[in-house]
């Protein structure tokens, strides 16, 4: 894994060394020219592009927005509108109303990547150039990835749900209110997902709504109208050991049946059919009558088929530094990025800083000097009214805001759950997108 070395807090850069003396001359063959673009309207990009204007540093058109979307969704919130806390219109904005006037926003998506030339073209054939340029645009679902999964969606009738769309993510719960009985799976595929700790949250929600509704019963779930099943490709509950222990433990007193090592390729009626990552070549089909599931997720195309990619797909940036290992006037953060951190909105808080700050030091000629270290963050939803607040860093280090007076983390916590349903989408959308606030260091510029 790459890394960059720091001494007395100055970066050597590997790309800076590979092309520093690149000139921006080819900016003047595109027919709109901008200091800085970036590409992606969602939590990064926003962030960004909002933190640079506040520098003062830029003027009119300076920084220009490529994003297609119409809207602005605040998705972590899915997972609220998920156990029936929140509705996915309230988590909804208009994206030109979170885009301040200073910025120039193209309503486009992305043709190609031109990094030799720095130039954009856009979906409309427009050529856009750059001197500096940042990569966000996220992550695409993959719904056809798992066979016969958009049909169960898109049919109102089935059981089948997902908190990772807007379309989906209210059928969740009215499949949830109307169960009454029967086999409950909830799923995580492998390979890369937003917020890998999500999926969890749907399960243990739905899990305390039919305990709350005399449905389910921990201590005698063999008597239980209601089973619950959680088939993940992991071989653990979660990524970072401290949490995935309180985690397993949960599972266990709630009398979850585990299925590790599994992921889901294809839903066929009632039946799940999961293909074996334990080394068996032997495909798992188990029947359901309620199934939350989380697609397979990964690059979009237009990121994966451009010079920037690496051989995952992902921009590929050095880890510390978040600028582009091969052209040193390319940055990438959020979900969109080659970071090996868990992709989350709260990594954005600590990674859209560091961006900025080592943009602007490249801007002036100087070293980077801002470093990321990994932090992500995810609030689990582990019942009606509390939360574990799991924060991290590279490595699945824990980095707990709370640590220091005395508060451990892995506990589910009544506190933690009101930052997530209340004060999270606050702060989001008051401060985060536009470019005031840094997560655990609090607001910021």
């Amino acid at each position: 894994m790459h890394r960059v070395a720091f001494s007395a807090g100055r970066s050597v850069n590997t790309a800076s060394k590979i092309s520093s003396l690149r000139t921006f001359a080819s900016v003047s063959s595109a027919s709109k020219n901008h200091r800085v673009v970036v590409v992606g309207g969602g939590s990064a990009g926003l962030a960004i592009s909002h933190q640079l204007l506040r520098t003062g540093k830029f003027t009119q058109d300076d920084i220009a927005i490529v994003d297609p979307a119409a809207y602005h969704d605040y998705q972590p919130g899915w997972t609220l509108v998920g156990g029936g806390l929140k509705t996915k219109e309230e988590l909804r904005k208009p994206m030109s109303s979170l885009v301040d006037s200073k910025l120039k926003l193209y309503n486009q998506g992305v043709g190609s990547f031109a990094p030799e030339e720095n130039l954009v073209t856009l979906g409309n054939g427009d050529n856009v150039g750059y001197e500096h340029l940042v990569v966000a645009p996220g992550i695409g679902i993959k719904y056809d990835n798992i066979k016969g999964l958009p049909e169960a969606l898109a049919d109102q009738s089935t059981p089948v749900s997902t908190i990772y769309g807007y379309e989906t993510c209210d059928k969740v719960f009215r499949n949830i209110k109307e169960f009454r009985g029967g086999e409950a799976l909830f799923t995580l595929p492998t390979g890369v997902v937003k917020c890998a700790g999500a999926p969890q949250k749907a399960m243990w929600l739905a899990l305390d709504h039919w305990k709350k509704a005399g449905l389910y019963d921990p201590s005698n779930v063999a008597n239980s109208p209601i089973k619950i099943s959680f088939a993940t490709a992991l071989p653990v509950m979660f990524g970072v050991p401290k949490y995935s222990a309180t985690l397993e433990q949960l599972r266990k007193e709630r009398g979850v049946e585990a299925m590790f090592q599994h992921d889901l390729v294809e839903i066929n009626g009632d039946k799940a059919i999961f293909a074996r990552l334990d080394g068996s070549e032997e495909k798992v089909s188990k029947r359901f009558d309620l199934l939350h599931v989380v697609p397979k997720m990964g690059p979009h195309a237009f990121i994966k088929d451009s010079p920037l990619a690496n051989a995952a797909g992902f921009v590929d940036v050095e880890d510390v530094t978040l600028r582009h290992k091969k052209f040193s006037n390319v940055w990438s953060a959020g979900d969109a990025s080659s970071l090996p951190t868990a992709k989350t909105a709260a990594a954005v808080t600590s990674q859209a800083p560091v961006l900025v700050q080592n943009m602007l030091q490249s801007i002036e000629g100087k070293e980077l000097n801002a470093a990321y270290d990994g932090y992500t963050s995810c609030p689990l939803l582990t019942e009606y009214g509390k939360v574990l607040l799991a924060e991290f860093k590279y490595g699945g280090q824990p980095k707990e805001t709370f640590a220091k007076f005395g508060v451990d983390q892995a506990v589910p916590r009544r506190a933690f759950y009101h930052l997530k349903k209340d004060f999270f989408p606050w702060v989001y959308y008051n401060n985060m997108v536009k470019g005031t606030w840094g997560g655990p260091k609090g607001w910021v510029w």
